[in-house]
């Protein structure tokens, strides 16, 4: 039997559940937000009828789902731009490995340079980590190369990120 295109590519992904490409999930109705605290998730709910999952998610478990069964509406109804052009034949499924192995190379790149300038909250999103990283002022000689050579890195990151994984139209901050 062959294995469904999210199995073998959304499990070597995770690229949306990771910060990555998102900074938040949006959450549906209070049931939602009540289960996923049961579990043991921290929601942002102010009062709202929904609630917000921050990225990284913390169900993330390497590259796969740690409430696989139970993840929020949103989660289950996404699909990144390469899993349907995957499905409708677009790209073969070894060339999105291949996309998804290289932006995960972009990504540890990118972190390695927020490493290396301080930055070691891992918690946060990589475009806020990156922001704040780069909106630090003074350093070295050396700091501000370094931090010229993480914008560069970024760009190609965000290019990787809209042209492969989200597409046009399926911009959100």
């Amino acid at each position: 039997m062959t294995p469904l295109l999210t199995d073998t590519l959304c499990t070597n992904c995770g690229l949306c559940c990771d910060g990555t490409l998102f900074a938040d999930v949006e959450l549906v109705g209070l049931s939602e937000v009540a289960r996923l605290e049961i579990m043991g998730m921290e929601v942002e709910n102010e009062g709202r009828n929904t609630g917000l999952l921050s990225q990284p998610c913390a169900a993330l478990r390497g590259t796969r789902c740690g409430i696989y069964a139970h993840r929020p509406k949103c989660c289950r109804l996404f699909e990144c731009h390469l899993l349907q052009n995957a499905q409708l034949g677009a790209v073969t499924v070894e060339r999105a490995m291949e996309q998804i192995a290289d932006a995960r190379e972009q990504i540890r790149q990118v972190r390695a340079m927020l490493g290396r300038l301080g930055n070691r909250d891992e918690a946060l999103p990589i475009k806020e980590r990156c922001a704040e990283t780069l909106a630090a002022q003074g350093g070295t000689t050396s700091e501000t190369k370094d931090r010229a050579d993480l914008e560069a890195a970024m760009a190609t990151l965000e290019k990787t990120i809209w042209n492969t994984f989200l597409g046009s139209g399926q911009r959100r901050e």
